[in-house]
């Protein structure tokens, strides 16, 4: 199936599996139909398995977004509890389409228990309460992580995929890789036809050097090896190591359970020069979790600094994570949100486009590893070949027929689509379009403007908030910008309580500048973002 074919597909509403090949356009169609909502005001929920895929969206984790965080299994009181979480109901109210991109790497069991959320918070029987779904995925790459014995199955073992009737559009084209040689080798492990003539280009690349000065990306199997890498990267750079220790509270088995799921280091060493990996989402501070960047500096509270790809400057203050049920804390972590990236794993590679890597297969240990790796490339001759072994090459049997299943429903699919006459399918999309977006765009009046016509109605932040759809923290930077464009604008009503603001005043004149960082470092947990940033507002009003 083409592109523009699934693409047609998905206008029409269908719940929809795009799967393909590596390289063969799924990120890039999604990226469209996501331009296509969001150009029509649709509200669309962008998600990932993980952290760095959905960062190649814009995205979060589906843990992140449904709310149900580390949580292998809901209880009634769960699903009550996050009822009530009034960010994730409006996130549900709103929400009309819900992608998940990397599903094969997502517990058959999670999918179930996003759907659970859904019916939930969307107060319906329909799968996932009635939202378009559009799942994306390749089941020949790396399956779900297993993790304390726990069996790993791949989503389509789910209940909600036997009853979402999904749309499969297997995309058939290739856009990634250019050399005929490496497609060659990718399709030989896809069909599980691995022979000696599919080994000799590989053979060839053994601990061969890349051309053109190029500094390949390090892709290894297993975490130890990726640390080694990373603590030698690390001793080699001539500045001064900041020592970070992550602190820990709560039932020891539970706080190595979230141990394991935060991704943090216990201990974590950094210097000027380090690549780093942000491990956790916050959208509000510009990053997260799969954000790469480098260390470009500290502040004066030894803060890391942190230079995103885009030149945009992070101060990685420390983040929370824990676990608690009813209110009531059962663990909780707290460190830097950072790891070092100079060499990452194969699971943690998966979407991204190389030039250029140094892969070590020698120590492969699941079925897909290897396909994942080597599709990263464009081209044969950025590779260099560190090692294989046999399982680096396997594919699992199980996929190899599913995989024969999938593109018979795909062909089912397109022949419907063909046979549709041309003004019914546009009929069809303009239908579904009209059900998802706003009935009639709202006059254009700047989003400054209907924040400052609600400031002037002498309502709290809280509120404006609540009346425009949006944070506080996006309504503090309303603010900010008109103040700092001249607007007149009466917010003496939003002044910080007096005692909180001379303590908040009092930091930033220490500090001897309006950063909000350092501020928040020296006055710890006692005061948001938010509350800092509205006192800062009122600085110079100050008598």
């Amino acid at each position: 199936m083409t592109q523009a074919q699934a693409l047609d597909i998905l206008k029409c509403g269908h719940n929809v599996f795009l799967t393909g090949p590596a390289g063969s356009g799924k990120t890039f169609l999604l990226n469209a139909y996501i331009k296509f909502l969001k150009r029509h005001n649709a509200a669309v929920g962008i998600t990932a398995s993980t952290g760095i895929a959905a960062t190649h969206m814009n995205g979060m984790t589906i843990h992140s977004w449904a709310g149900i965080g580390v949580k292998d299994q809901l209880s009634n009181k769960d699903l009550r509890s996050i009822a009530k979480n009034n960010r994730l109901v409006k996130r549900f109210e709103n929400t009309k389409v819900l992608i998940i991109d990397e599903i094969s790497m997502l517990h058959h069991f999670r999918l179930d228990l996003v759907d659970r959320v859904c019916r939930q918070l969307k107060d319906s029987f329909q799968p996932f309460g009635g939202l378009q779904v559009v799942l994306c995925g390749d089941f020949f790459q790396l399956p779900p992580v297993a993790r304390h014995g726990e069996s790993a199955h791949f989503a389509h073992h789910s209940q909600i995929w036997k009853t979402m009737n999904l749309k499969v559009c297997y995309l058939d084209e290739q856009h990634r890789q250019s050399d005929d040689g490496l497609l060659r080798v990718l399709n030989d492990i896809r069909a599980n036809r691995v022979t000696d003539e599919t080994l000799a280009p590989l053979r060839a690349r053994y601990k061969k050097e890349v051309n053109g000065g190029v500094n390949p990306t390090k892709l290894y199997t297993h975490n130890t090896d990726v640390d080694a890498i990373n603590q030698k990267q690390l001793s080699g750079l001539p500045d001064k190591t900041h020592l970070y220790q992550m602190r820990s509270h709560g039932s020891q088995r539970i706080v190595e359970t979230l141990r394991l799921s935060c991704l943090a280091p216990e201990e974590l060493r950094l210097k000027i020069g380090a690549a780093v990996m942000f491990v956790k989402n916050n959208t509000e501070q510009g990053y997260v979790n799969g954000t790469l960047g480098i260390v470009s500096g500290f502040d004066e509270n030894k803060i890391p600094i942190i230079q995103i790809s885009n030149g945009r400057k992070i101060t990685a203050l420390p983040e929370t994570w824990r676990i608690e049920e009813d209110g009531i804390v059962h663990a909780q972590l707290r460190q830097i949100p950072l790891r070092l990236a100079w060499a990452i794993t194969v699971h943690k590679s998966r979407g991204m486009s190389l030039d250029a890597a140094e892969i070590d297969l020698s120590k492969s240990f699941v079925e897909g590893m290897g396909y994942v790796a080597l599709s990263r490339l464009r081209a044969l001759h950025g590779l260099k070949l560190m090692g294989l072994n046999k399982m680096a090459l396997a594919v699992n049997a199980q996929v190899l027929t599913l995989d024969q299943e999938l593109k018979k429903m795909s062909a089912d699919t397109a022949r419907e689509l063909l046979a549709l006459h041309p003004d019914e399918l546009a009929a069809r999309q303009k239908e579904f379009l009209r059900s998802i977006a706003p009935a009639e765009a709202e006059p254009r009046i700047s989003t400054y403007e209907k924040t400052k016509a609600l400031v002037e109605q002498k309502l709290s932040l809280q509120e404006i908030a609540k009346r425009r759809g949006k944070k506080v923290g996006t309504v503090l930077n309303h603010l900010e910008t008109l103040i700092e464009e001249g607007e007149q604008v009466d917010i003496v009503h939003l002044r910080p309580e007096e005692t909180r603001f001379n303590i908040i005043k009092t930091a930033f004149e220490q500090i001897g500048d309006t950063r909000l960082a350092p501020v928040r470092a020296l006055l710890k947990d006692e005061f948001s973002y938010d509350e800092l940033r509205l006192a800062r507002l009122f600085l110079d009003k100050n008598p």
